[in-house]
């Protein structure tokens, strides 16, 4: 018969205790993904600033959100990223783009809507505009966004079954629209059958991970009542979004009373336009009545300062939709003449400080609620805030790495006036859409970004000549 000193008995004790410790603690959870940095803005709906903080990624979607030391005690991933002077944010919403437009950048500026329209840029689409012209206009579009931490954009333009292919190829999300005209566009001779091959797009990617299709009439002034119309009862019939111009400019209000007695606005609703989900792009020239109609119908609004700025659109009352409770995002427009680039960052910075001028008042759309327009309320203008938008467990898994240490990003009192006041879209280190990484250290790992630019250049030679010409 064995025995035991009191000390062996003792040690023999302690041993038991501390495997049923070991058995009864929780083991760590396997994840895709752990990300962390100095601080992690959640845009949540108490806008917590964490710091050492950290996201926690398995599949598409987030799975966990809190301090560092907290979360590496529960979760186990293979891969990391950890950047201490950095900040982890939700990714950026671009809200209206012509994405493939990109390749008309710069061809016609300082011009008036109408003239740069219909003496500029319609003749040159009809001449230019196809599947490999939206193909490649896309990719540089989508090479731009993702460096500059923009995940999601909403966009409007023809042949959008290319945009799609051209959107999931770099990994981006999109929102895309196809056109409606009342006149030939370049990818369809009328309307009606617009509406078809928006219909056939449709019935593709309902359902994709990635892409939300849309039906996107153009304008008040470029569309007949009937093909509006027809617009919306598409939407409806798939329950898709409807994309939109809208009340950008003072011709388009003035038109809009001669036509029909009634602002933008009112005659979209007349029409019966904002029944059902509406993203309107603009909503610059609306009175009271207007933003009224646009809070009661839920409409979301796509604020493009720099391109209402730069055609002197006039400046859209943002302050006065967000206290009525309209769901404002920002857009950068297309870069053809009305931007010229798709900086979110340069949105941002613009959206705060033309409220200020504007309204004569320092304290008018503070930074927070700027950061808001290009993060969750950019989202719920979409329609998408369950989806993204914010970092919480449940959502999907779209962030973004933004380096604090720069020499324009110290020192750091208050994160939020950092991000639009100081820095810049050159700041994003690493990106993440839909639980996929597709920017690691400023570099693309979706495109090749040699062939994209050497695919636009070609687009860029051939435009002049016939310009020239």
């Amino acid at each position: 018969m064995l025995r035991f000193s009191k000390t062996g008995r003792l040690l023999c004790f302690a041993l038991a205790v501390l495997l049923l410790l070991s058995s009864c603690s929780t083991p760590r959870q396997d994840a895709d993904w752990i990300w962390s940095a100095g601080f992690v803005l959640t845009m949540d709906p108490s806008r917590r600033i964490l710091e050492d903080g950290a996201v926690v990624v398995r599949g598409e979607r987030i799975i966990a959100v809190g301090r560092r030391a907290d979360l590496e005690r529960s979760y186990r991933a293979a891969r990391r990223i950890h950047v201490s002077e950095a900040v982890i944010a939700p990714g950026l919403i671009n809200a209206h783009t012509h994405a493939a437009m990109s390749l008309l950048r710069g061809l016609a500026d300082d011009l008036a809507l109408q003239d740069w329209l219909e003496k500029y840029i319609f003749p040159v689409e009809a001449k230019f505009v196809s599947p490999d012209f939206v193909r490649a206009g896309t990719r540089l579009a989508c090479l731009e966004m993702a460096l500059g931490g923009v995940t999601t954009f909403a966009d409007m333009y023809y042949y959008e079954d290319a945009v799609a292919e051209a959107t999931r190829e770099c990994g981006l999300r999109g929102v895309l629209g196809e056109t409606i005209l009342n006149f030939p566009a370049p990818d369809a001779p009328d309307f009606q059958r617009a509406l078809d091959y928006t219909e056939r797009f449709i019935r593709r990617y309902r359902g994709d991970p990635l892409i939300v299709p849309a039906v996107a009439p153009h304008a008040l002034y470029t569309n007949s009542e009937e093909s509006l119309r027809g617009s919306r009862a598409l939407a409806n019939r798939y329950g898709v979004p409807l994309l939109t111009h809208l009340a950008e400019t003072r011709q388009e209000w003035d038109q809009a009373m001669a036509r029909f007695g009634k602002s933008p606005v009112a005659a979209f609703e007349q029409l019966g336009l904002f029944e059902g989900p509406t993203l309107a792009a603009h909503c610059v020239w609306v009175d009271e009545v207007d933003l009224r109609i646009l809070s009661r119908r839920g409409v979301g609004v796509a604020h493009c300062p720099s391109s209402n700025m730069k055609l002197a659109s006039g400046v859209a009352p943002v302050t006065k939709m967000l206290a009525a409770g309209i769901p404002v995002g920002l857009g950068t427009d297309g870069p053809a003449g009305s931007n010229n680039d798709f900086n979110l960052f340069e949105e941002m910075d613009l959206a705060a400080k033309l409220q200020k001028v504007s309204t004569g008042d320092p304290r008018a759309l503070p930074a927070i609620q700027a950061v808001e327009m290009a993060t969750l309320t950019g989202a719920q203008a979409l329609g998408m805030d369950s989806e993204i938008g914010s970092l919480e467990p449940g959502k999907r898994a779209d962030m973004i790495l933004i380096r604090l240490d720069a020499a324009h990003a110290v020192p750091l009192f208050n994160l939020y006036s950092q991000l639009v006041y100081a820095l810049k879209s050159s700041d994003v280190e690493h990106v993440m859409v839909n639980g996929r990484l597709i920017v690691h250290s400023g570099r693309m790992l979706t495109l090749n970004s040699r062939s994209v630019l050497l695919e636009a250049r070609r687009f860029q030679s051939r435009i002049a000549d016939s310009v020239g010409k």
